[in-house]
């Protein structure tokens, strides 16, 4: 049978033919109380096995999960969506039972089925405030990152997303996995060994949520990868292995990049938060393999992927807050390049214009009003503030601008030949460059121009007759 339970009938009991009496609904639904207690006295006798009972063949019983029990569970799973279903569940204690069964049960299909449960019941706050708050509970919860089931873990990270989505308790969540240090090696082993990309999204996304909530407990990720020296062997084969948060973030990255442009989305902004602490950017770039291996996954996807020549210029509409992302951290890499030797990166700074300066024209395109206006863009429009699409675009233009501005600066004599005769620095290009970046980045520009002039006179000419503020600099 499907994974998913489907959505329940009406009436959820065996009586479902009968119409139920009002003492027996649940709040205004017509979900059976007694039917309720009836499948939650079934979970109950599952994980308390009878005396006498041989241990090892209870275990083995208790793996599997008869299909009458597992309908009847998954309604209840459905059910729980509902705020009275949930707030019922609540008052008799049922969070307690799927407690249970998640530090008893070896069913993997029950486990999941009740940590969805709970995931739908944390939706409302009362009930996301008492189970946060109870210590036993929240260990329970956290154990059950061990779990080797990806629907379990999916859940449990779904179930964690929501909580730490809740202001109110955020902060016990988020305390509580900075005491938990199986927390931060069950992560990254799930981002560095599993394939299901759902489960990596979700994994994903509650780590990018942790780290904009609690920067020192980013920095504590971050610094339990440095107590092994990079390529330093473990010389105990027996040890856990240690991980550093950078590598997993690639792999799962490299995982989901082609299946799923939101969690995509979701590794990019780990990796622009770490490049927000000087710890995190040091993670990156120290070491060899890591700095190139991130160098080129994300130059891959900006000069291959994002943004390309024959793409429409309202794809940026859809790729602006993972460009945003990327571009930052290829920018953050970009500045190590002076300390950090090893890193192979110098090729990519013509290719990197290139696509900059695309992206920059692409939202000067979608940012233009039709010179034709319809009757409907005629009337008189509607006064209202800037939109979340609006400062997404500004943050996108405010990285490209700076990392252009850096890479503008860095270039050789050499490189303005080469960019020339390929054409990432022709004049049409460069001047939509500098009416992006005038006047904000006017050194950069100069200086760049001084560097055109010695390869092309010409060129440097037409470009301060079209910006005279940059000739009244040079």
């Amino acid at each position: 049978m499907d994974r998913n339970p489907s959505p329940p009938p009406p009436s959820c009991g065996p009586e479902d033919e009968e119409d139920l009496g009002g003492g027996d609904r649940i709040g205004s639904t017509v979900y059976s109380k007694h039917w309720l207690f009836g499948v939650l006295s079934g979970l109950i006798q599952i994980v308390t096995p009878e005396s006498g009972t041989s241990g090892s063949a209870d275990e083995e019983e208790q793996a599997g999960l008869a299909e009458e029990m597992e309908n009847e569970i998954c309604r209840v799973w459905d059910m729980s969506m509902d705020e009275d279903v949930a707030l019922f569940l609540q008052e008799f204690k049922a969070p307690d039972i799927f407690m249970g069964v998640l530090a008893k049960s070896p069913c993997p299909r029950l486990r999941e089925i009740c940590v969805g449960i709970l995931g739908n019941m944390a939706c409302f706050r009362e009930i996301c405030e008492s189970i946060s708050k109870n210590e036993d509970h929240g260990q329970v919860l956290l154990q059950c990152l061990c779990d080797s089931d990806p629907p379990t873990l999916l859940e449990t990270c779904r179930l964690l997303l929501t909580c730490l989505s809740q202001t109110e308790v955020a902060s016990v969540w988020v305390r509580r996995i900075r005491e938990h240090p199986s927390v931060y090696a069950n992560v990254c082993f799930i981002m560095s060994s599993s394939t299901n990309v759902d489960l990596l999204v979700k994994v994903g996304e509650v780590v990018d949520k942790l780290f904009d909530l609690d920067e020192k407990l980013m920095l504590e990720w971050i610094r339990k990868g440095a107590t092994r020296l990079p390529g330093q062997p473990q010389e105990d084969s027996e040890e856990q292995p240690v991980f550093s948060i950078v590598p997993c973030v690639l792999e799962a990255a490299k995982q989901v990049r082609s299946e799923n442009l939101e969690g995509l989305d979701v590794y990019m902004r780990i990796l622009q938060l770490l490049t927000t602490v000087d710890d995190g950017v040091q993670a990156i770039v120290q070491c060899p393999d890591t700095g190139n291996d991130t160098w080129r996954l994300l130059f891959d996807l900006v000069c291959h992927e994002f943004c390309q020549p024959d793409d429409p210029p309202v794809t940026l509409q859809e790729q602006k807050t993972v460009l945003a992302s990327v571009f930052s951290v290829l920018s953050a890499i970009s500045a190590s390049r002076a300390e950090q030797e090893h890193l192979k990166i110098e090729e990519g700074d013509l290719p990197l214009i290139d696509s900059l300066i695309r992206v920059l024209q692409n939202m000067e395109h979608c940012q233009k009003k039709p010179e034709n206006p319809s009757e409907s863009d005629k009337e008189e429009p509607t006064i209202c503030g800037p939109t979340q699409d609006d400062f997404h675009m500004k943050i996108l233009k405010d990285i490209s601008c700076e990392f252009l501005s850096n890479i503008f600066q860095v270039l050789t004599k050499e490189k303005v030949a080469q960019g020339l005769k390929e054409g990432q620095l022709s004049k049409q290009k460069c001047s939509c460059a500098f009416q992006s970046l005038l006047p904000l980045y006017s050194p950069a520009v100069e200086d760049f121009v001084k560097v055109v002039r010695e390869v092309d006179e010409a060129l440097a000419d037409d470009l301060e007759g079209s910006f005279p503020s940059v000739k009244a600099q040079t």
